[in-house]
């Protein structure tokens, strides 16, 4: 994995991947694609969840709020392979007094984008010191944002799944309103009752809150940036930027658009059947 960080960190710098691949001797780029994906999306395999080599290598797109480091999490811990939230390695870096910290604090502060090569040597160093660790492939969220991103991801590994989860748009601003943390301990939790009715072709939803417990219930605070005319600008940005993430890999086939049927207890059992996984021995992550 040390030349996947290697190529990442080049194409970022402004190289195209297939130029640096070539240069680095890298084959993977002329190689068949050794991928595992759910039946009907491509030629099935025995073993859906891992290759001789590695383990996976998927990404999970979504608009803001809908539930990517939800879902992407609780299959890390059933996959045995880490999740990488890009966001996360921001706040992250925010926090340290590492040298980025003072520019990102500058970007966030401004409202700005990270650029690529920031966000790029970011998820590096993360990938690098999980290899450290002994750490085998992995469940990225929040990148690719760009098709550029895509672009540079596809140049230097097989992505072998992309699952797009999806929300109707009034259903997500309902559940992004009533989302809450405590002040105290820092858990995340959601007041919003979404029991939305099925109509005009669309599918009834219900999502029960998820209510915090009695010693958090008095310290409930609302992010500063959960409100309904920041939550629609998050839409549109992803409209307008990451929605042809999406038709890059759709053309690929790699894509597996998933419908989110309602909140976890709901989702979970469904998600895994459409990825074609069992959850025999880990009844937990359905409630948890």
């Amino acid at each position: 994995m040390a030349t996947f960080h290697r190529l990442l960190r080049s194409a970022a710098a402004g190289s195209s991947p297939a130029t640096v691949a070539a240069r680095r001797g890298f084959s993977a780029l002329a190689a068949e694609p050794v991928a595992r994906f759910p039946a009907g999306l491509a030629p099935s395999s025995p073993d859906p969840v891992r290759r001789e080599d590695r383990n996976v290598q998927w990404v999970f797109l979504g608009c803001p709020g809908v539930g990517k480091g939800t879902y992407a999490s609780r299959l890390s811990q059933f996959l045995g392979v880490p999740h990488i939230a890009t966001g996360d390695l921001v706040r992250e870096e925010l926090a340290s007094s590492g040298p980025l910290s003072q520019q990102l604090a500058e970007i966030v502060n401004q409202g700005k984008l990270v650029s690529d090569e920031i966000i790029i040597n970011l998820l590096s160093k993360r990938l690098e010191s999980g290899e450290a660790k002994g750490e085998s492939g992995f469940i990225l969220d929040g990148f690719p944002r760009t098709v550029r991103q895509a672009e540079i991801l596809d140049g230097v590994t097989d992505i072998d799944l992309v699952v797009n989860l999806k929300l109707r748009e009034d259903v997500l601003l309902e559940k992004c309103l009533g989302r809450r943390m405590c002040s105290q301990c820092g858990g995340n939790f959601n007041v919003a009752n979404i029991n939305v009715e099925a109509e005009n072709g669309k599918p009834g939803i219900f999502m029960a809150p998820l209510l915090p417990p009695a010693n958090c219930m008095s310290k409930m605070i609302t992010r500063a940036d959960d409100t309904e005319e920041v939550v629609m600008k998050r839409l549109q940005i992803y409209n307008e930027m990451s929605r042809p993430v999406e038709e890059f890999y759709r053309v690929r086939g790699k894509i597996l658009e998933f419908d989110l049927p309602g909140g976890i207890p709901e989702s979970w059992p469904k998600l895994l059947q459409a990825l074609n996984l069992e959850d025999q021995d880990n009844k937990k992550f359905a409630v948890a």
